[in-house]
């Protein structure tokens, strides 16, 4: 496909100049999603706009230079098909699309990512997986639900907008001119996501699948799908307003920002999930990095733990299955009850030394795991996870780590390394 008449072909790496955020809210949600947004917008960096769907109220004003800058959302009511469009708010939110192309400022934009205003990027890994397409051709990145009733519902290949989907600039500029045509040729659809993925799919694009984008089209405690993340960088989350805080004893504003403050350190880390043994005690620690970890009473192969603990329910209830994915089931057996210890604080030290804490925030309350020994982990109130690194770990590849614990001790140490060749986690 030959280059765009504003974009050329360059061998140069995308950076995050490179994105151009189209983001939809409402003046109604703004109060409590702003927090959302300014966790991971970047002034000055970033660019993009916020569309609303009418002005501002006073108490936003001035408009905070911590938040994009906003745009209100062009009279969709002058559209001929208007009267017909079963759900004008939804066409709304892909007519933003259009709108931000109208502003213009387009110069050496690669990619259009959209997202909504409960949207959590992290732009790094965002920037890092886009880098690995060619802008120059028809992308259509996005994921699924990850339940599979939702999908049912809407379409197994339609990339979710509160997820966050990314359109390559080659494909704006062809989706741009035709976009009035073919929001008057599908007025009954009634969600955005559906509307974008089927005028994709006219000029013959299809959804290519990135599976570190999360809808969480889930409800309850997600920390199970958390601290077990698929094997892929960790680029979108969604729906906060529709689960519990993600970590205890703070509300989700304060959880987000505490999530961010490892995403600082090294989003190429965040929710990896890595596993190692402390034989002696024959235990299992499984950690999520800057989120999460846990001790199994037992030895437990990787290929059980990768799988979530199911400490979540679906958005629509549905018989099984229910999931685009495999879980555990949540067990008061002790040799598989984990403990479980959320992120407490992170620093760095010396020699590129990131040090990461894990505490305790409930007892797990069962009797040891008698079939490996008897070896409580119920004296432990927090794990040290030591990372070295000097460069952002390669996406697809996992790593291995060693604990260190005197028993008795209530503090058990875990220091993250390169897996050596062949060495099996089990």
């Amino acid at each position: 496909m030959r280059p765009t008449s504003s974009q050329t072909i360059t061998n140069s790496p995308t950076n995050i100049s490179h994105i151009r955020f189209v983001l939809v809210g409402s003046v109604k949600t703004w109060k409590h999603r702003k927090p959302y947004i300014e966790a991971w917008w970047r002034p000055n960096e970033t660019r993009g706009n916020l569309f609303l769907d009418s002005p501002p109220t006073q108490e936003f004003l001035p408009w905070s230079s911590a938040s994009p800058p906003y745009q209100i959302n062009e009279d969709l009511t002058k559209l001929r098909i208007y009267p017909k469009l079963v759900n004008p708010g939804q066409v709304r939110m892909y007519h933003s699309i259009l709108e931000s192309f109208r502003l213009g400022d387009n110069k050496d934009v690669r990619w259009y990512v959209m997202g909504d205003d409960d949207s959590l990027f992290f732009v790094d890994n965002l920037v890092e997986l886009l880098g690995k397409y060619d802008h120059n051709k028809y992308y259509y990145l996005g994921t699924n639900s990850e339940t599979i009733r939702s999908n049912y519902d809407f379409s197994f290949d339609m990339g979710y907008g509160g997820a966050g989907y990314a359109l390559s600039y080659s494909l704006i500029e062809a989706l741009v001119p035709m976009m009035d045509s073919c929001i008057e040729r599908y007025p009954y659809l009634f969600v955005s996501d559906h509307l974008s993925s089927y005028c994709s799919a006219d000029i013959g694009v299809a959804l290519t699948i990135e599976k570190g984008i999360h809808q969480i089209d889930l409800v309850g405690d997600i920390s199970g799908l958390l601290s077990s993340h698929p094997q892929y960088p960790i680029i979108t989350l969604h729906h906060f307003d529709t689960i519990n805080p993600i970590f205890p004893s703070k509300n989700q504003s304060e959880s987000i920002y505490h999530l961010m403050k490892a995403a600082k350190f090294d989003q190429s880390r965040m929710l990896q999930q890595t596993i190692c043994y402390h034989r002696p005690s024959n235990w299992s620690f499984s950690v999520s990095w800057g989120y999460s970890a846990h001790i199994y009473e037992n030895i437990i192969p990787r290929s059980v733990l990768r799988k979530p603990l199911e400490t979540f329910a679906p958005w629509k209830k549905g018989r099984p299955p229910l999931y685009m994915f495999n879980t555990r089931w949540l067990s008061n057996n002790p040799c598989e009850a984990p403990h479980v210890f959320f992120m407490d604080s992170i620093k760095k030290m010396e020699d590129n030394l990131v040090l990461t804490t894990y505490n305790r925030t409930s007892p797990r309350n069962l009797q040891a795991c008698s079939a490996s020994g008897n070896h409580s982990a119920d004296s432990i109130t927090q794990i040290r996870v030591f990372l070295q690194s000097t460069k952002r770990k390669e996406a697809g590849r996992i790593e291995c780590c060693d604990v260190k614990y005197v028993a008795g001790m209530n503090v058990a140490n875990v220091k993250l390394r390169t897996c050596l060749n062949g060495e099996v986690i089990a």
